[in-house]
Parts: C-alpha cells; sequence; structure tokens
C-alpha cells in the first residue's frame, strides 16, 4: 500500500502552515514551523512567484496532507463528491471527515491522524461491535466507534486522551470517554469542520 514515508514536519514548512500532524509536538516549541520558518530544500527562502494555480495546487496538497490521504485517493473522493447533491467542496470535506481514521482522532482516541490510522490498522477500532481495520472506511450516522475491549488499557490510547482534553469533539460526534467509545450523530455540514481549508480553490483546480 504506497503511503508517506518522510518527516511530517516537511509538509508543514512545505505548506507555510501547522497541520498538526505530530500531536503534542505541534503545540511547542519544538515545532518545526516554529524554528525554520520557510519552506524545506535549498531554495526554501527564495521568493516564489504567486499564481491562481499555484494557490490553487498548494490548497489541494495541503488537504491531502491533513487527512494523509495520497493523490488517486483524493482525486476519487472528489468525484464522488462532484456526484453528490449540494456543493462539491463541502460535500469532500464531509467524506474525508466521515474517514474511520479520522473520526477515532476527533473522538481523541489518538494524537494525531497517523496514530488514528495505525490503531485502526492494528484492529484496536470496532464499529458496531465488529473489528475494522480500514482506515478509509466511512462512517454513517448512528454508528458506534470504540476501542476494542483488549486495547482498552494501551498507553498510547489513555495518553492520547489527556493530551487532548483542549480538544474540543465536533458536534456531529458524541463521545463517551469513560466508556472509550464515540456516536456518529450526522454527516458534518461545512460550519461544523473547523479546518482552515478553502475547499472552492480545490473544486476550480479540478474543474480546469
Amino acid at each position: 500500500m504506497a503511503r508517506y514515508t518522510g518527516a511530517d514536519c516537511r509538509l508543514c514548512r512545505r505548506e507555510g502552515v501547522k497541520l498538526f500532524l505530530k500531536g503534542d509536538r505541534c503545540y511547542t516549541q519544538k515545532c518545526a514551523l516554529e524554528c525554520r520558518n520557510y519552506a524545506p530544500g535549498e531554495a526554501g527562502k527564495k521568493r516564489v512567484k504567486e499564481s491562481e494555480y499555484r494557490t490553487q495546487l498548494r490548497e489541494k496538497q495541503k488537504t491531502k496532507r491533513i487527512y494523509g490521504v495520497l493523490e488517486k485517493q483524493f482525486h476519487h473522493y472528489y468525484e464522488v463528491a462532484s456526484r453528490q447533491q449540494g456543493v462539491t467542496g463541502s460535500n469532500l470535506l464531509a467524506l474525508l471527515e466521515t474517514r474511520l481514521d479520522n473520526v477515532v482522532y476527533r473522538l481523541g482516541f489518538a494524537k494525531s491522524r497517523d496514530e488514528a490510522r495505525q490503531q485502526v490498522r492494528h484492529g484496536h477500532i470496532t464499529v458496531n461491535g465488529r473489528r475494522v481495520d480500514i482506515p478509509s472506511f466511512r462512517v454513517r450516522p448512528g454508528d458506534l466507534v470504540a476501542v476494542a475491549p483488549k486495547a482498552k488499557d494501551m498507553l498510547v490510547i489513555k495518553s492520547a486522551l489527556i493530551a487532548n482534553e483542549r480538544v474540543q469533539v465536533p458536534a456531529w460526534l458524541e463521545v463517551d470517554i469513560e466508556k472509550l467509545q464515540g456516536s456518529v450523530l450526522s454527516v458534518p455540514t461545512r460550519d461544523q469542520i473547523d479546518m482552515d481549508i478553502r475547499e472552492q480553490l480545490i473544486v476550480e483546480l479540478y474543474s480546469k
């Protein structure tokens, strides 16, 4: 399975914004963007000529990296979103938000989406009582996402719950910390997705 194996901090530096890919580290002075607020590589400090295409491309790349999705899969999400009723950009974000790995992260069971993805792959997460090991699995309203019984005492999950106390669970989800489970109340609307993403730029890029 293809996946990005490089340094996460390089991605934040490339986009020039914090993508919160490293959990706690992103909130400290050790964050690479705090130390080196310029793009990686020898040409990182050079002035770059802005263009409409570059702005659209960077927005797409940023969104892909936030959710940990590669190009082929991201384009598939766009095609699905464009066929759905409603605003394509909002549909796209809703599809990304309802990925199982993102839901695990949003519920506070993992410090980052990468960590949540690993939990899912290792079989530590169940949906409606059944183990699901596919990070891209799409949850639906009414689904119950929970930490598997054998994984409830794992230190990585306990530390994530402590670290995520400052993070608010979105309105389209409901979490029960004591039972280590959460419910999907609805498909997220755009105003329930607190991401600094200009999805219209992505739509314009793919529409060319």
